[in-house]
């Protein structure tokens, strides 16, 4: 009996090079054609797209450069003038330590501080003698730190002063050197020529933008 052939109605034709690349085509398309979805940009800085809002930033920024100036002013009083004082007995001896180690200080950590805490460029430049970080900024730092100490001497002399003749009493020392006071004082005179500095610095910018 013979075996009849099975025709395949099915069989699935062959497409033309045309055909593919019109397929290919097609899909390019939809991809570059794909919605997109967009995102609002932050305002201000833009390291805030990438990090949460933490506890420091909910703090005003005065507050922050307040506190960091007392805290590290009373710390190297507390190291230096009173861990060194046993040691370094001759007092012009250790206000040049204590004024490169303030200065030290103050470039190093203090100044860092503030640019690390800085929200968006040049926001903390206003509490810094020096804002700009550069080689020379590290041996200014130092010799600004002598005239401040120089001042912090001062009010510490005529605080006693003025008490001495208030209760009638000669070379009673009321007021002694310790890290709380110190750190206030030290903070005090540095804000006091660092406002000056702000201040002349804007006078003669007004000055410049009234000529042009």
């Amino acid at each position: 009996m013979a075996k009849k052939k099975v025709s395949n109605n099915h069989t699935p034709e062959k497409k033309s090079s045309a055909d593919y690349y019109s397929l290919k085509t097609d899909a390019v398309d939809r991809l570059v054609n794909a919605e997109k979805k967009t995102y609002d940009k932050t305002k201000g800085d833009p390291g805030k797209e990438y990090r949460s809002r933490g506890f420091l930033d909910k703090i005003p920024s005065w507050i922050k450069a307040l506190f960091i100036k007392f805290w590290f002013n009373g710390s190297v009083c507390f190291f230096i003038f009173w861990g060194l004082g046993m040691y370094v007995t001759d007092m012009l001896d250790m206000i040049f330590v204590l004024a490169v180690v303030m200065g030290m200080v103050t470039d190093i950590l203090v100044n860092n501080a503030f640019r690390f805490l800085a929200t968006y460029e040049g926001q903390n430049d206003k509490w810094m003698m020096f804002p700009k970080k550069k080689y020379w900024t590290f041996v200014a730092n130092i010799l600004y730190a002598f005239p401040v100490l120089v001042g912090v001497i001062w009010f510490y002399n005529i605080f006693n002063v003025v008490l001495n003749n208030i209760k009638g009493t000669e070379g009673e020392m009321f007021l002694g050197v310790e890290p709380i006071v110190f750190g206030l004082a030290y903070m005090a005179i540095d804000m006091l020529f660092i406002t000056m500095k702000n201040t002349m610095i804007k006078i003669i910018s007004d000055a410049k933008q009234k000529n042009q």
